[in-house]
C-alpha cells in the first residue's frame, strides 16, 4: 500500500471514517506476488449483495480521492489554510539522512570546482535543477521571462564551456539572482539581496535553492488563494460525490455517528420524539462540549481536532465570562467600565494555553492571584482600603470554584453560551448580540461561533442528507415497531382477558370474605 503514496495503513479509509467490527479487507495473491494489475482486494459485504472485488490500483484510487478530499475540505474550512514548508523533526532518522546527502552533495561540488582542472559535473547538474524551478516560481503567461532563462541556461551550450574551461560558475549564478530579484514576493526581497553577499560559491547556490523552494511555496500559495474561492464553491458538492462514492465499497454503516444521532433524539412529555431538524440541531449542539469518552462520529473525523479545540476554547471563555462576573460584585471593577474591560483581558491572556480540564483547573490559582492583585491597585489609586479579608475569601472560593464546569456561575454561563450559540445557527443576518457576561469578550464570542458554525454548515451540507436518512430509517423502524408490539399487546389482551376477569372475581371475593 506504501508504493502508492497512500501512507500505510493510517490513511486507509477504515480509519479516516470509521469501521464496524469485524470489518476487514482481505488481499489475495496471484501468481506474481509483486503485480499492481493482479493484487485482489475483497471488501465483504453485510446486506447480503456479493462481495466487491477491487484491484490495487483501484483501492488507491479510494485512498486517493478520500486524501484529496481531506485537503478540499481544509482548504474550505479554514480560511487561513496556506501550505508551509517541511521539514524533518530534529534528531530524526529522516532529518540525519537529509543533512548527510546534502552535506555529501555540496562537499563534492565543492571538490570538484576546486579540481586543476575544474570538474564541472555537478555544477552542470545544479544549473540544469535551478532552470526546471524557474517555470514553478515565474508564471506560465510570462512566455518572454521563461524564454530568455532557456536562452541564458541552456545546458548544451554551459557543457561546451566547461569542455573548453571558459564555464564562469559566479556568472550564472549573479544571474539567476537578478531574476529571482524581479520574480519574488516582497516578503522575500531582502532574503535575496542577501545571496548577492555570499563570497564563496557553493554556498551561494545552496543558498539559492534555499530561496527558490520558498519561492515555489510562495507561488503554490499565490495560487491557492487565488483559486479559493472555486474551490469552496465546489468543494460540497466534491465531498458530496466523494462520500457517496465511499458508500458504494464501504455497507457497514457508520455506529458511532447513527449513535450520536439517535442520542440527540428528545421525547416531549407525550413520549412524541422531536423531528428530525430538531434532533440534528441538538446533535449539533453536543459538539460545543463533546464528552471524549464517548466515540467520535466516524463521518466528522475529518474535523475531530478541530471540534475538539474549539470546545476547549468555548470552555475557557466561558470560565473567563464566570470569573468576570463574580468580580462585577466589586464596584470598582463593575461601575469601572475600563477597569472591568483591562481585567477580562488579563484573565483571557493567564487563560489562553489551557488545553484541556486539568491545566485550566490548575491555571486558576493564577487568575484569582491577578484579579486581588489588580483590584487592590484600582482601590489604592482612587485612595480606597484594599478588600477585606471577608471579601477576599468569598472572591477566591467562588473564583476557584470556577475550575470545575460543574459550579453554578460556570454552569450559568455556558447555558447562556448555549442559548447564543443556537440562536446564531439560526441567525441568517449575522451574529445576536452578547448575551450577559460576555460582553467584554464580544470578539472572541463571535470568532468562536464563526468558526464552529462554520464547520457545521461545510459539514451539514456534505452529510445532511444522509443523517436525515439515518433518523427517517430510524423512525421507520421504530414506528413498525411500535405498531407490531401493539399489535401483540392487543392480541394479548384479548385471549388473556377471560382470566384476568375470573382473576379480579376471585380477588373481589377475597377481600368481601376479608371483611
Amino acid at each position: 500500500m506504501e508504493s502508492n503514496g497512500t501512507g500505510g495503513e493510517a490513511n486507509a479509509p477504515e480509519n479516516l471514517l470509521g469501521t464496524s467490527p469485524g470489518a476487514s479487507s482481505l488481499r489475495s495473491r496471484t501468481e506474481s506476488e509483486c503485480s499492481d494489475k493482479l493484487a485482489r482486494f475483497v471488501l465483504p459485504s453485510m446486506d447480503g449483495s456479493p462481495p466487491k472485488v477491487l484491484t490495487l490500483n483501484e483501492v488507491g484510487d479510494v485512498l486517493k480521492n478520500i486524501q484529496n478530499m481531506e485537503l478540499v475540505h481544509e482548504i474550505a474550512i479554514n480560511p487561513e489554510f496556506k501550505f508551509e514548508p517541511y521539514e524533518p523533526p530534529e534528531n530524526s532518522l529522516e532529518r540525519r539522512i537529509k543533512d548527510i546527502m546534502h552535506k555529501a552533495f555540496w562537499d563534492v561540488l565543492r571538490g570538484q570546482l576546486n579540481e586543476n582542472p575544474p570538474c564541472y559535473d555537478h555544477a552542470i547538474q545544479l544549473l540544469a535543477e535551478i532552470k526546471d524551478c524557474f517555470p514553478q516560481i515565474i508564471s506560465q503567461n510570462n512566455t518572454r521571462a521563461l524564454q530568455h532563462i532557456n536562452e541564458i541556461l541552456d545546458i548544451d551550450v554551459i557543457k561546451q564551456q566547461a569542455e573548453e574551461g571558459v564555464l564562469d560558475f559566479r556568472a550564472y549564478a549573479n544571474f539567476v539572482i537578478h531574476l529571482m530579484a524581479k520574480s519574488c514576493a516582497p516578503a522575500r526581497d531582502e532574503l535575496v539581496r542577501q545571496l548577492t553577499e555570499i563570497e564563496d560559491v557553493v554556498d551561494t547556490f545552496k543558498n539559492i535553492l534555499e530561496t527558490m523552494a520558498l519561492m515555489k511555496l510562495d507561488m503554490v500559495n499565490y495560487l491557492l488563494d487565488f483559486a479559493r474561492n472555486d474551490i469552496m464553491a465546489n468543494s460540497v458538492e466534491y465531498e458530496k460525490k466523494k462520500f457517496k462514492e465511499y458508500l458504494e465499497y464501504y455497507k457497514f454503516g457508520f455506529p458511532a455517528t447513527e449513535n450520536w444521532l439517535k442520542n440527540s433524539c428528545i421525547h416531549d412529555a407525550n413520549n412524541k420524539p422531536c423531528s428530525p431538524e430538531q434532533t440534528i440541531s441538538n446533535a449539533y449542539m453536543e459538539l460545543m462540549d463533546w464528552d471524549e469518552s464517548k466515540e467520535f462520529p466516524e463521518v466528522l473525523s475529518i474535523d475531530k481536532e478541530r471540534i475538539l479545540k474549539l470546545g476547549q476554547r468555548a470552555k475557557r471563555l466561558c470560565t473567563c465570562a464566570a470569573v468576570i462576573s463574580i468580580c462585577s460584585g466589586v464596584p470598582v471593577i463593575s461601575q469601572r467600565t475600563e477597569n472591568r474591560v483591562a481585567l477580562a483581558k488579563q484573565i483571557d491572556i493567564i487563560l489562553q494555553g489551557t488545553t484541556n480540564e486539568k491545566e485550566l483547573l490548575d491555571s486558576i490559582e493564577n487568575v484569582w492571584l491577578q484579579v486581588k492583585t489588580v483590584i487592590n491597585e484600582y482601590l489604592q489609586k482612587e485612595d480606597q482600603p484594599v478588600i477585606d479579608a471577608n471579601t477576599e475569601d468569598m472572591l477566591k472560593s467562588q473564583i476557584m470554584q470556577t475550575g470545575n464546569k460543574d459550579s453554578p456561575v460556570r454552569t450559568l454561563m455556558w447555558k447562556r453560551f448555549q442559548t447564543y450559540f443556537r440562536l446564531a445557527m439560526r441567525s441568517r443576518a449575522g451574529l445576536p448580540p452578547p448575551p450577559p457576561g460576555y460582553a467584554d469578550f464580544k470578539d472572541e464570542l463571535e470568532a468562536y461561533c464563526t468558526a464552529l458554525k462554520r464547520v457545521i454548515a461545510y459539514n451539514h451540507s456534505v452529510f445532511g442528507e444522509y443523517f436525515m436518512k439515518v433518523l427517517t430509517q430510524q423512525r421507520v423502524t421504530s414506528t413498525d415497531t411500535t405498531t407490531s408490539a401493539a399489535a401483540a399487546a392487543a392480541s394479548a389482551t384479548e385471549s388473556v382477558e377471560p382470566v384476568s376477569s375470573s382473576a379480579a372475581a376471585v380477588t373481589e371475593e377475597k377481600s368481601v370474605n376479608s371483611q
